[in-house]
């Protein structure tokens, strides 16, 4: 096999900071996004939600990423159409195959030009190959006390699952 077709094969497991894969995904809420009370339905939240925690886990490691778990998925208040919904989602966390990005939702008032934060939500997902099996991630490169804080946040949420699977 020549060199330049191993190096190819080869995953680029260097560490990766925090703000390299940071995302951000906007949509206008229209009237078919919401319910008969003329909230947006939370499934069009967990959807936008959901393409951000794949693009941010996909932008880190380089690899298609699934999810495998949404957690903590807090509704605050109601978001009404009209509304301009900002999803935003960073990796936490970084395990052998897996990643935890955390998402904060926020509804902007494009004309009273107010933003308030809606939702939160904890995503896992894991990098798979092209035969959908796990592959190794990127370890994350942690530089900021807030990124320090949410990666013991993350590790000890799965510390407490690992326990709560053994029992």
């Amino acid at each position: 096999m020549p060199a330049e077709r191993r190096r190819k094969s080869r995953p680029d497991l260097r560490p990766r900071p925090v703000r390299e894969s940071l995302t951000e995904v906007a949509d206008l809420m229209f009237p078919p996004d919401a319910n008969m009370h003329g909230t947006v339905f939370g499934g069009k939240v967990l959807q936008m939600v959901d393409k951000a925690a794949a693009v941010c886990a996909m932008r880190h490691s380089g690899r298609i990423c699934v999810t495998v778990a949404m957690e903590r998925v807090e509704f605050l208040y109601p978001i009404r159409v009209g509304t301009f919904l900002i999803v935003e989602a960073q990796v936490n966390h970084t395990g052998r195959s897996s990643l935890e990005i955390g998402v904060e939702v926020y509804a902007e008032e494009l004309l009273q030009r107010t933003r308030a934060h809606t939702n939160s939500c904890l995503v896992t997902m894991v990098c798979v190959d092209e035969k959908n099996r796990p592959v190794p991630v990127p370890p994350l490169l942690v530089e900021t006390p807030d990124e320090k804080a949410r990666w013991n946040a993350a590790e000890a949420r799965r510390r407490a699952r690992r326990a709560a699977r053994a029992a």
